[in-house]
């Protein structure tokens, strides 16, 4: 009988190419997961890896085997599903959560708290992983619930042997200091009014930049870009202590100052953020525990501005 601890070996490096990444992942060393692939060929009795430049490939066999591996997986956690539900049907245990920072900042952290009081035999564990991570993480079995957002090209659907879920919609605001010319302005700003202003933006190669360099492309003149910080909270202390002004995503923004605020936008970039877990997870009840408290202070269409996200976080609109 094929060993399920050398399957999920298997698969790990068949998703990230190398036994030290898998290793890495599953939080063993390279030699480890080794023996766990020869076992696993004695097992199937043929190899199912092969070498390929510095990393390796799967074999024929190997492709058969991790291809069937899901629903191996899903099986067995039907099985410990089945028998959690014969209990009262109580969220316990450890629920793993990998998620991007944004997602870990502005929907799982104002959630564990109350969660920890509704269901106090429930630990989560939180893991930050950009979304493609995650995905795997989840279908992989070494993630239980992942947060997810588009922007970065997602496909638009998970793997089949996944459930997703939208949570939220992000967008960005304009942030500013109190007296600036922008912040008199009581309707939603346009691309022409930030024409002739000076920014701090996120560095290239991130999401907001990707959302600034699409803000401002209406805009004649090249933006004047005087600062590149990937941290939001130190863009926040720059707006403050000068004349630049800052995109942020709601999510990703700390608490304002008293000196600073946030204009909306007549067209904000925006992402949506989704929650994914496995299919077989379904009657999880810490799965679905998770979920109703992100439901609950989620807000689908993006009008968190002054709904519970911002509330929690005590941030000036």
């Amino acid at each position: 009988m094929i060993d399920v601890a050398a399957l999920r070996a298997l698969q790990s490096v068949a998703a990230l190419g190398s036994l030290a990444r898998a290793a890495d992942e599953l939080g063993f060393t390279a030699s480890a997961v080794s023996q766990q692939i020869k076992r696993l060929e004695r097992q199937v009795g043929m190899p199912v890896l092969a070498p390929a430049g510095r990393g390796v490939v799967l074999t024929p066999a190997g492709q058969a085997v991790v291809d069937g591996a899901p629903d191996v997986f899903q099986a067995l956690e039907r099985c410990a599903e089945a028998a959690r539900s014969v209990a009262d049907g109580e969220a316990r245990g450890i629920l793993r959560v990998v998620a991007f920072s944004t997602a870990v900042r502005g929907l799982l952290a104002p959630t564990l708290r109350p969660l920890s009081t509704r269901c106090p035999d429930l630990r989560v564990h939180v893991t930050e992983q950009d979304p493609d991570d995650a995905l795997h993480s989840v279908e992989a079995g070494t993630a239980d619930l992942a947060l997810l957002h588009d922007a970065d090209g997602l496909p638009a659907s998970s793997p089949t042997s996944l459930t997703q879920r939208h949570l939220h919609t992000d967008l960005g605001d304009v942030v500013m200091r109190r007296n600036h010319p922008l912040a008199r302005l009581e309707r939603p700003l346009t691309s022409a009014d930030l024409a002739g202003h000076a920014w701090v933006t996120s560095p290239p190669g991130t999401v907001c930049y990707q959302w600034f360099r699409r803000l401002v492309a209406d805009v004649p003149e090249e933006p004047d870009v005087r600062h590149l910080v990937d941290d939001f909270a130190s863009q926040i202390a720059l707006v403050a202590s000068g004349d630049v002004i800052a995109l942020i995503p709601r999510l990703a923004r700390p608490a304002l100052g008293r000196g600073v605020v946030s204009r909306p936008l007549r067209r904000p970039p925006k992402r949506q953020v989704y929650a994914a877990w496995r299919r077989s997870a379904e009657a999880s009840p810490a799965v679905h525990a998770v979920l109703g408290e992100l439901a609950s202070l989620a807000a689908p269409d993006g009008a968190d501005a002054h709904g519970p996200i911002a509330a929690l976080a005590g941030r000036q609109v």
